[in-house]
This record gives C-alpha cells, sequence and structure tokens, in this order.
C-alpha cells in the first residue's frame, strides 16, 4: 500500500481525526489543522479492536453468503411495515447512511429524532435556521471560551489542543477536567442553564454590554427576551441555578471587551424542554452580538451535511417513530446498524424486553451488549478496508478515508450491502462508489449565515428543583476519556459526593419511575452533592431513563428524571 494512503476516524467525536498509514502504521495527519499529527486515546483503542470474521445465526458461525441469504429469505417472509430500520453512530461517515436507500425503497419503518443532540439543535434552527458552527478559525482567535456543558477537554481533545492556553469559563455540574483548568467554574444545578442565560441577559443589560447593533440590524423579538429574563428578581436566581451573584460579576468581569467563544455540550439540552433551555443560551449570545462578530461565536454539533447534496436520499411515505420511544417487540424483525441500544437507548428493560420478541439483525465491526439479543449477525467491513469521507458536526475540516488494509474477514461494506439488497429486490442500483465519494471529497459548502435572529419570546420550561427534595437526586452523564459511549473501556460505578454518607464500595438500589438496577459506589467529591453521575456506556444506567421524547424534536430526554438512591 502507498505510505501517503489517508485513514479518517469514524467514531462519533467532534474532532474527526485524520490518520494516515505509514509503514503498516496509522499516525496522526500534520496536514489536518485538528489531528495536528496525533491520534486520540479512542483512535487507539479502535485500531486495537477485535473485528467480526463471521458471520454468525442463532449462535452458530455461518458463511457471509449463507446471512445474506438468510437476510433475503426473512425480508421476503416480512411485511415491510413491520420491519425496523435503526441506525445507531458507531461509524459515522458519510458512506454509513447508503443502507436507508435500501430500506426505504423497500418499505420498512424508519426512525426520527436523535438520542443525542435533536433539542440543542431544534433551539438554533428555531433563532438562526440552521446549526451551523463558526469557522474554526473564531475560536483560534478568542480571548476567552466559555464551555457550557460540554467536557472540552476530553470530548473534543484534538481542538482544546489548539486552543489550550486561552482564558476557559466552565458552567457544568461537575468539575470537570476543564473546570479544573478554568478561571471560573460555575457549578450550575442541571436544567437551570436556562434560567443562568436570562440572568447573563439581565447582568449584561445593567452594565450596559449589550450588542445594540447587532440587536437593531439583526435581531426579532430581541425586547420580549429581555422581558422574560428580567420577569423575575435577580437574587431569586442564585437559590435555583447554586450560582453566586457574585460569580456573575466576576464572569463579565472576564470578559468584558473579550472575543469570546461559548462552546455548548449536550447535557444543557438532555430534558424535555431541551430545545427552550438551548434557545435561551443562543438568545443570550445574540444578546452579546457573539453570532456575528469577526472572531468567537457558539459552537453546537454543527449539521455537518449542511450544504452538501444528499447522495442517498430517496422520497418514501415509510411510517417514522420516534427513536426513543421505539418498540422493538412491535416489529417482526428489526435491523440495527451500528448501534448497541441495549446499552446506549433509553430504558433498558423496555428495549431487552423488545428485541426478545423480535428477529434482530445486527450488522456492524465488532460484537457488543446487542448482539446478546441479535438472531443474525453479519459482519461489516472494518474502516482500514473501505473508502469513505468523514464530516466533522464539531468544525468544517473533512477527513478522506482510503483502503489501506486488504480486507480478511468475511465482510461486506455498506454499500456492497446496500447494492446487493438492491439487485434483489429489483431497484436501480446506487451511484458509482467513487463518484459520491469524490464529490465530498471536493465540494466546499458555502455556510450561509442568517439574516434574523429569532430571540427567544416565550418561555415555558418545568423545572426539575420543584421536584427535588432531600431524597432524590438529580440524574446526570457525561463522557469518558477512556471510551466513546458504549466502546471500549466499560465503567459501571455511581458517583457520588462525600456528602451524601455513601461509602466507596457501596452497593446500592438506584430507582426512578422508568426502572431501577444495582451499581456500586465510586465517591467523588468533583461531583455536586444533589447529583447521581455515570458515565456514558454505563451498561445499567438506562434502566432508569424515560422512554419518552422531548417537547420539539423526537428526541431523548435522558436527564428528565430524578432517582432515590438506597443502600442494597
Amino acid at each position: 500500500m502507498n505510505s501517503n494512503n489517508k485513514v479518517a476516524c469514524p467514531l462519533d467525536c467532534y474532532d474527526a481525526c485524520q490518520g494516515q498509514m505509514v509503514e503498516d502504521n496509522i499516525k496522526g495527519s500534520k496536514e489536518h489543522q485538528t489531528t495536528n499529527g496525533k491520534l486520540c486515546v479512542n483512535f487507539a483503542n479502535l485500531l486495537k479492536e477485535k473485528n467480526l470474521e463471521k458471520a454468525i445465526y442463532e449462535g452458530k458461525e455461518i458463511s457471509l453468503d449463507e446471512s445474506l441469504n438468510i437476510l433475503v429469505d426473512k425480508l421476503k417472509q416480512t411485511t415491510p411495515i413491520k420491519t425496523l430500520f435503526y441506525k445507531g453512530s458507531g461509524n459515522i461517515g458519510v458512506m454509513q447512511s447508503v443502507t436507508k436507500n435500501f430500506f426505504t425503497l423497500y418499505g420498512s419503518t424508519l426512525t426520527r429524532g436523535s438520542l443525542c443532540d435533536g433539542g440543542g439543535g431544534a433551539g438554533i434552527e428555531a433563532g438562526r435556521t440552521n446549526v451551523i458552527n463558526p469557522p474554526l478559525e473564531k475560536l483560534l482567535n478568542a480571548d476567552v471560551i466559555v464551555v457550557w456543558g460540554r467536557n472540552f477537554s476530553v470530548t473534543s481533545s484534538h481542538m482544546y489542543n489548539l486552543v489550550k492556553d486561552k482564558t476557559f469559563v466552565t458552567i457544568d455540574p461537575v468539575c470537570t477536567d476543564i473546570a479544573k483548568k478554568s478561571k471560573i467554574h460555575m457549578q450550575i444545578n442541571p436544567k437551570t442553564d436556562y434560567e443562568l442565560a436570562l440572568l447573563l441577559t439581565r447582568f449584561a443589560h445593567m452594565q450596559d454590554l449589550e450588542d445594540k447593533e447587532f440587536i437593531e440590524e439583526f435581531g426579532n423579538n430581541a425586547d420580549d427576551f429581555f422581558d422574560i429574563s428580567r420577569g423575575r428578581p435577580v437574587v431569586s436566581y442564585e437559590a435555583t441555578t447554586g450560582i453566586p451573584l457574585s460569580l456573575v460579576n466576576d464572569f463579565f468581569d472576564l470578559i468584558e471587551n473579550k472575543n469570546v467563544a461559548i462552546m455548548v455540550g449536550l447535557g444543557v439540552q438532555k430534558y424535555f424542554e431541551g430545545s427552550q433551555i438551548m434557545r435561551c443560551i443562543d438568545s443570550f449570545a445574540a444578546f452579546m452580538g457573539y453570532h456575528k462578530k469577526e472572531v468567537g461565536g457558539v459552537w453546537y454539533l454543527s449539521n455537518s451535511a449542511f450544504g452538501y447534496k444528499k447522495p442517498f436520499e430517496i422520497k418514501g411515505n415509510n411510517k417514522k417513530v420516534s427513536i426513543p420511544k421505539v418498540d422493538f417487540g412491535s416489529y417482526d424483525l428489526v435491523f440495527i446498524q451500528g448501534a448497541n441500544p441495549v446499552v446506549s437507548h433509553p430504558n433498558t428493560k423496555k428495549v431487552i424486553e423488545g428485541l426478545q420478541n423480535s428477529f434482530v439483525v445486527y450488522f456492524g465491526t465488532t460484537l457488543n451488549e446487542t448482539c446478546e439479543y441479535a438472531n443474525l449477525i453479519i459482519p461489516s467491513t472494518s474502516f482500514l478496508s473501505k473508502k469513505d469521507v468523514r464530516l466533522s458536526y464539531g468544525h468544517e475540516l473533512k477527513s478522506i478515508s482510503q483502503i489501506v488494509k486488504e480486507k480478511t474477514q468475511e465482510s461486506l461494506s455498506e454499500y456492497e450491502l446496500t447494492n446487493f439488497l438492491l439487485e434483489k429486490f429489483g431497484f436501480e442500483k446506487l451511484k458509482d462508489e467513487d463518484e459520491i465519494i469524490s464529490y465530498f471529497e471536493n465540494h466546499k459548502p458555502n455556510l450561509e449565515e442568517f439574516e434574523t435572529f429569532e430571540f427567544l419570546d416565550e418561555l415555558d420550561i418545568e423545572p426539575l428543583y420543584k421536584q427535588k427534595t432531600q431524597d432524590n437526586f438529580y440524574f446526570i452523564t457525561a463522557k469518558n476519556k477512556n471510551s466513546l459511549n458504549s466502546q471500549f473501556s466499560k465503567d459501571d460505578f455511581v458517583y457520588l459526593n462525600s456528602k451524601t454518607n455513601f461509602k466507596d464500595g457501596d452497593i446500592v438500589n438506584i430507582s426512578s419511575k422508568y426502572g431501577n438496577a444495582k451499581f456500586e459506589v465510586k465517591i467523588d467529591d468533583d461531583i455536586k452533592e444533589n447529583c447521581a453521575f455515570f458515565f456514558a456506556g454505563n451498561k445499567n444506567a438506562n434502566y432508569l431513563t424515560p422512554a419518552d421524547e422531548d417537547e420539539d424534536s423526537f428526541s431523548a430526554m435522558y436527564q428528565e428524571v430524578l432517582v432515590q438512591i438506597e443502600l442494597s
């Protein structure tokens, strides 16, 4: 193989790194700005993973051809609407979405919404039409970076390395790694981020720091948003948010006359009213004029495909079900691609019961907890042995994947599987693979800026603290630096503050109105004392979460729950 061959990291991560094959080793590309010659721990872990080498049917290894024949037979014997196509984000290259083309034409039930970012995206769209991040240069030139509900140094380690010498402010209920590196840490109570955004708006006005020119030229309903912010006494926010007003003063002293970037994470919007919460934060940023300045702005999970044509999109009248409300047991056949719903989907008990009542097909590169309930397992080709393009939701750069290792196991790529199924069912085959990839490699989208910013003009959020008592805890999760969601190393502990009077090693039963599970306690005073903290990928955490959707985007609301903890 040519030593210049490129490899795009396929993982669900902001950085979207570019690797390069050098003498049978993959190294970070020095030409890719965010990768900057280094590979992170997750990419290293990915390279060590053992890929599926054989198809499996009812627990026994079979040939790839046999597995494909079984899949075709099952699809032909099943009413299309009684099949579910469920795709995860285990691999998020452009070519991974091609399988949806077949299942749309076939007539399967599809999902809509998101398990991670839907509410926040809906909030941003309501204010500025498209979920688009500013160019990376605007972050690199910022003076102060506000990290809001995002453990920036863990979830975006490469982007963080580019700006690690900046001044940071962190807003998070957990004293995260980035919080410890920050000039100010506002250890906020969960689901009060919208209140803090309103409080900051009020302070900005009192100190005459709002951007009047931006509001005049681009803003709509700014007066209504400001009226919401002054709808209650300033001092009342201290008790609800947990943030002293003195710290808010310190914040404005720090950012005055500075170029400010706000990095918003998923933590702020994992609630029923997640879109409203995000919209409050985005409206505060607009009140300060950050969206149109030469430097700074607001970063979230950008729509990485914005400005590109959709090469696989097929218009269909398929039934669509909200992804968090999926009832796997109501389908005769469930096709799962690159996902691990037994761990990552809300309400684990319901997920397992559903999978046990369906014929489950799993299509992926490695075995995971969901495979235990799969009737048929079809190996997907390793990212090292197939072509792809990786667009980033963290920045505007893209990464290219070429074939750097010959395929050794019996497997097929998503493109190959889709064309196989299209042909078997008499549908038109896909465009040439190289033509699709070339378009994404060479096309540079125009990231149009909004012409009018619609400020939030009405607020209707039910605070969780109204249900909070001394006997229950906020349920919160975050990413682990040694894993990515349910991939790689496992951490199934519950983390509690020492003031809870639990001790290291205690076995506790944690319950919510949705379910219960047992956990071993680890004491960590970085966790706020009113919170029960779990790392993403904890195999038992989602026994506690609601299989229900948020108010605006058909998306999950994992943290819309309080839990009780008792010694087991």
